[in-house]
């Protein structure tokens, strides 16, 4: 009897530790899918970086991530799909055209593409454990943030992305 109580405890504390955060990381919640990760890092880093990114964007008049109503209004249950096209589109095309000729500006953005690539991994295992469904919204909304970034030259396009991470970094805080 003793060891089934002892078991329970121990089973009870190991499912409360794989709940809880690592150091500096905080869980979000994206639909069904649960994603640890370190806000203050990739925050630190890109406050880093920030000015100097935004100095190089030649075009102030268009956003990427503002255009009306494409990160507004996200459905909880749309929120882990169109947060999972972000996390590749971030992955796959805007970290590998953002290089400066700055190398403290490159490791910056190479540590933000790197914590990236992480949460990109894990929402990617939601989505293969059909957790990350992705509808007609989401997809609508993900298409027109598309449609902006390839209606700019490469460079242009990644460099205005991310200096509008912090668009995107707060749409995640605030949901």
């Amino acid at each position: 009897m003793k060891g089934s109580h002892l078991f329970i405890c121990l089973f009870s504390m190991s499912c409360w530790l794989n709940l809880m955060p690592t150091a500096g990381n905080k869980i979000f919640h994206f639909g069904l899918c649960r994603i640890s990760m370190s806000m203050t890092e990739i925050r630190s880093g890109f406050s880093a970086i920030k000015a100097n990114i935004q100095a190089r964007d030649p075009i102030r008049t268009l956003s990427i991530l503002s255009y009306p109503h494409s990160l507004h209004k996200v459905k909880s249950s749309d929120r882990c799909c169109i947060t999972h096209q972000l996390f590749n589109f971030y992955v796959d095309k805007v970290f590998k055209h953002c290089k400066t000729e700055d190398s403290y500006v490159n490791r910056k953005i190479s540590s933000i593409a790197n914590s990236f690539l992480s949460v990109k991994r894990k929402l990617r295992q939601c989505h293969e454990q059909n957790k990350c469904m992705c509808g007609q919204e989401p997809t609508e909304k993900f298409k027109q943030i598309l449609a902006n970034y390839e209606g700019l030259n490469v460079t242009s396009a990644a460099i205005k992305s991310l200096g509008e991470l912090d668009i995107l970094l707060d749409w995640m805080e605030k949901s």
